[in-house]
């Protein structure tokens, strides 16, 4: 049974470590994620930008995959499913489509806009039982099409969107999408540990986890942070194991092509990678 994210993100917070966010594109990843979870004993949630959902069919497609692997595989971890960096259209879409956690990326709009979209949507959410993330300074570099400029955070916006009710926010604090780049000063303390204060208990999200060195990973959960996401990293390992796989000419049976053997290391390549996150994350043996 899938939940909402807000339980296991204040035993989070308040426990010290961080929940992975790993995105999924597809029945291989969703699997493997889910199956790691379990084999880890850790929370976890399973993110879905719209370019992913628009990729696997719809939304509806993706909450009815994800239910019916998490029964199918005898899950018994908390698994919550999520809209990662959502439109104001899009987290509509994703509650109907029966989503249990929804992310609305409002960072791009005047913050009065921000303010509105999100209170309104908070109240739906709650009104269901669904947890709601929001966002206050963009988030660097691009997925899926949604950009930002890498800027830090105001700690006093990052109040009033709080204030609102929303169950865990992305603060900007010079983290990026993607790869970062050699010349990255790294991420701002200085700001995250400001909106820490502002915000309370409230649990906060760090975007772009792939590539941040193991110590300031560290250092964020410290100051608040009960939420990590991950997809690059997943991406990258699955692309390297592919190919390795086809340049050993392992895909080539004499028989036809077999797409479960070409997916197959992939699949083993994702499930070491978020086995290595959710041990670094803290969250083995917290579900």
């Amino acid at each position: 049974m899938l939940v909402s994210a807000k339980e296991m993100l204040d035993k989070a917070r308040e426990g010290k470590y961080a929940v992975g966010q790993f995105n999924i594109n597809n029945l291989e990843w969703t699997k493997a994620i889910l199956l790691t979870a379990q084999e880890c004993n850790s929370p976890v949630i399973l993110g879905v930008s719209e370019g992913a959902g628009k990729y696997m069919t719809g939304f509806k497609t993706v909450a009815e995959m994800v239910k019916a692997m998490d029964e199918s595989l005898g899950i018994t971890v908390p698994v919550a499913l999520h809209l990662d960096h959502g439109s104001y259209e899009g987290c509509y879409k994703c509650i109907k489509a029966g989503f249990t956690s929804i992310m609305f990326d409002g960072s791009h709009f005047p913050i009065e806009e921000n303010i509105a979209k999100t209170t309104e949507l908070v109240n739906v959410a709650h009104g269901l039982g669904l947890s709601i993330e929001a966002e206050v300074g963009a988030i660097g570099g691009e997925e899926d099409g949604v950009v930002g400029k890498g800027e830090c955070a105001d700690p006093n916006e990052c109040k009033m969107i709080a204030d609102l009710g929303v169950d865990f926010l992305a603060a900007g604090i010079g983290n990026i999408h993607g790869k970062y780049p050699e010349n990255w000063e790294g991420l701002s303390f200085e700001t995250l540990a400001a909106v820490n204060e502002k915000v309370g208990d409230m649990p906060l999200v760090l975007h772009g986890g792939t590539g941040i060195p193991d110590d300031q990973i560290k250092k964020a959960i410290s100051l608040g942070v009960a939420k990590i996401n991950v997809n690059t990293e997943c991406q990258l390992v699955f692309q390297e194991a592919t190919r390795a796989y086809i340049e050993a000419g392992k895909d080539l049976q004499g028989k036809g092509f077999d797409p479960r053997k070409l997916l197959a290391p992939g699949f083993e390549a994702i499930k070491a990678k978020v086995k290595e996150k959710m041990e670094l994350f803290g969250s083995v043996n917290k579900a």
